[in-house]
């Protein structure tokens, strides 16, 4: 089996537009379907994602030796480290969560995407629409994007980006505007040939917490002005596969 390296570079962190309360269960991917994302613009260094147990120990006299034992688990507190721009809206946003108690949203996108697949494809015209693309590998929650030498249906536009929702069978599948959302209805006529392309995402992983800490580094004549962030997580990390 051939070797494969997952490079950190070009992965990209989020913060959530809005605060959140963190609910007193493990989070899930459901959890953060309805947040609107904030990109914290050039990211430079990357924080460690993950839980880990509290160490915990009781020293036996008549074993003369201490025994360890694993307690609560947390995710320890992360460190990402951004050049700074005074301007960009995610690093305003970060400034921002700093000077709140709340906790917010975070989301971030590994690399690792996997190589986009075409195929022809056709549509019909339902309630929903369904596609049909023979053999197409596709889970729900995949993007898929579509071009044509003629005419879509109506509701969908050519270039647009749409999740696979429902794949009844290895060959069909529906659509819907937003992940998890409302199956698309297709309407009027078309034409032409329809080719379907996945647009692949890369891993992620999301979570929620406090920023503790939102400051601007400086350095000597050859170092970037940087914003240091320290992100306390309150929540597991939820760990989301690469589609595509």
């Amino acid at each position: 089996m051939p070797i494969k390296v997952s490079p950190v570079a070009g992965s990209r962190f989020y913060i959530g537009s809005a605060p959140v309360n963190v609910p007193d269960i493990d989070v899930t991917e459901a959890d953060f379907s309805a947040v609107t994302w904030i990109e914290v613009g050039q990211y430079e260094t990357m924080g460690n994602s993950g839980d880990a147990a509290q160490g915990n120990s009781v020293t036996l006299l008549n074993r003369r030796r201490t025994v360890n034992w694993k307690g609560s688990r947390q995710a320890p507190q992360r460190s990402d480290n951004f050049a700074l721009n005074v301007n960009d809206p995610g690093q305003l946003a970060m400034i921002a969560a700093e000077q709140t108690d709340y906790d917010y949203p975070f989301r971030i996108v590994l690399n690792g995407a996997p190589v986009p697949k075409s195929a022809t494809a056709t549509i019909t015209i339902a309630a929903p629409g369904v596609v049909t693309w023979t053999a197409h590998g596709l889970v729900a929650g995949t993007k898929v994007k579509f071009s044509t030498t003629g005419a879509l249906p109506t509701g969908l536009v050519a270039g647009t980006e749409y999740f696979v929702k429902a794949v009844p069978d290895a060959d069909t599948f529906t659509l819907s505007a937003t992940k998890g959302g409302t199956e698309i209805t297709t309407t009027g006529t078309q034409s032409g040939v329809h080719t379907a392309t996945t647009v692949p995402t890369g891993p992620e992983r999301l979570f929620m917490g406090m920023v503790a800490g939102a400051e601007e580094g400086m350095g000597g004549a050859n170092n970037a002005q940087m914003l240091n962030c320290t992100v306390l997580p309150n929540t597991n990390y939820v760990r989301v596969a690469a589609l595509g």
